[in-house]
């Protein structure tokens, strides 16, 4: 009888979740996507953003300077995308930081701070080989809708 209910009650689960719309979220305010990928995807309430590079929406290229310029311009890009969705940063649970060198650390984590005052989100943050365009950091973030 306990295997019956627990197929039933995954076959729910999975019933329940196809049957969510799926929305793509697409705005002219962040980069354009450089793949087959999406700015964001909203299922249900959550905002599934898609990484943001330093880049500059109105020229595709990145901002001039360093890593606390690219920062400020991959937190302004996911913000961007977030506005699009209905949210913004305050909603994000969850980011994950891509660093091309973790020497960058601090710096990184200065300007990233200053868009998350109070009760930030979870993250991890890691050392990569190579960043996409070879940018100096990226940032991807899920939020939860209001």
């Amino acid at each position: 009888m306990k295997q019956i209910f627990l197929f039933v009650l995954a076959f729910t689960f999975a019933a329940t979740t196809h049957a969510q719309e799926r929305a793509v979220v697409s705005t002219e305010q962040a980069p354009k996507a450089i793949g087959p990928y999406s700015q964001a995807v909203v299922v249900s309430n959550m905002v599934f953003v898609s990484g943001q590079l330093g880049t500059d929406p109105a020229t595709g290229q990145f901002v001039p300077g360093g890593i606390a310029e690219q920062t400020t311009r991959v937190l302004d890009n996911l913000n961007a995308v977030l506005e699009a969705a209905g949210c913004t940063l305050e909603h994000v649970a969850s980011c994950t930081v891509y660093l091309k060198d973790l020497n960058d650390f601090a710096a990184m984590n200065t300007v990233y701070a200053k868009y998350f005052p109070k009760d930030p989100p979870s993250r991890a943050t890691v050392q990569v080989a190579r960043l996409p365009r070879d940018g100096m950091v990226e940032i991807s973030c899920i939020a939860v809708k209001p």
